[in-house]
């Protein structure tokens, strides 16, 4: 690997309110379009959750209130409404980390390096380490933000849909779960450093973005699959009169219960009511349905669980990351410190 070499320091000058205001113009275009993203977000949420919201559970309401045969009248447009919107703007709070990741990936340190702005900024008595820690600072706290203020909308907007509408999203359904919780508001920052991290390791943009965003999606890959086993199970027992196991909730297996309490696969036949599933379950020497679930009096401490081992990896991958640039130009370190005396 190639040193970054930083051309020592002739002077020493306070170089604080300097670095911010350039940093300020140098990422200009980026602050625009995310204070625009987050502002057209949060108005859309607030129109989810508040009149389309009252308007589809309205509809529902004068679905239910319809009786056979005579004439129903109800406002199906709203309900279709309400559908769409809510899936526009889940999409748009979960890709918020994939947004981040991409814009860090391409433009906070790799493209610094690449066109040398960032040998240009170690001139003015700013060293590698501050000069990294501006650059991760101040998009740190906008996406904190941003991100946060974009969960807790949307968790605002879905729970105003719960015994409402009869088609909302259940608490455990992928999109809905990711939209509405900490843990993606954790996984923007993370996407954050994972830009800065690939863009000092590769210093080209186009090839640090698409690290960035695998490195992401591939973090992110791994927390979707070990959050269900973050946090203990609950194990339900229900009759074979049901057609199919009781609870629900993020499920981790279903099957039968014997009458020796040991747990079989079930044939998914149906209720026992059924003369063919009666003597199938029979067969099986099957007494009951079981249900090993995540109910959901579990979703805060998966999520709260789950944003705590991202923030960690983030704070790992923040030290990785000022290690590689400390390796990277610490031959130069020498000349800056006694340029300063």
């Amino acid at each position: 690997m190639t040193a970054l070499a930083a051309p020592p320091v002739t002077a020493r000058r306070n170089g604080s309110p300097h670095l911010l205001r350039w940093l300020i113009r140098l990422h200009r275009p980026a602050l625009v379009a995310w204070a625009v993203f987050v502002l057209v977000l949060v108005g859309l949420l607030l129109w989810l959750g508040g009149p389309l919201t009252d308007a589809s559970a309205a509809a529902w309401h004068q679905y239910k209130a319809c009786s056979a045969p005579s004439p129903c009248t109800y406002d199906a447009s709203a309900i279709g409404r309400y559908k769409d919107w809510y899936t526009y703007t889940t999409v748009a709070v979960v890709a918020v980390p994939l947004l981040v990741a991409a814009w860090s990936g391409a433009t906070l340190t790799s493209r610094e390096l690449e066109h040398g702005t960032a040998q240009l900024a170690w001139t003015q008595s700013v060293s590698p380490a501050r000069w990294l820690a501006a650059k991760l600072a101040l998009p740190a706290v906008l996406v904190a933000v941003g991100s946060g203020l974009l969960v807790g909308l949307h968790h605002w907007a879905w729970s105003r849909s719960q015994g409402r509408i009869d088609t909302a999203k259940n608490w455990y359904d992928l999109g809905t779960y990711a939209a509405n919780g900490t843990a993606t508001a954790a996984m923007a920052l993370a996407a954050l450093v994972i830009g800065a991290l690939f863009g000092l390791r590769l210093p080209n943009s186009l090839g640090s973005m698409v690290g960035s965003l695998f490195g992401t999606g591939f973090l992110w890959s791994v927390m979707a699959i070990a959050t269900p086993h973050l946090w203990p199970t609950v194990t339900q027992v229900s009759s074979l009169k049901l057609d199919r196991p009781a609870g629900s909730g993020i499920v981790m297996e279903q099957g039968l219960v014997t009458s020796t309490g040991a747990h079989i696969a079930s044939p998914n036949c149906g209720t026992i009511a059924y003369a063919p599933c009666k003597a199938v379950y029979a067969k099986l020497d099957a007494v009951g349905y079981y249900n090993e679930y995540h109910p959901q009096s579990h979703y805060w401490p998966l999520q709260l669980t789950a944003t705590a081992i991202i923030l960690a990896v983030t704070a790992a991958l923040t030290v990785a990351t000022f290690a590689l640039l400390k390796r990277q130009t610490g031959p130069a370190a020498p000349a800056r410190k006694a340029a300063a005396v």
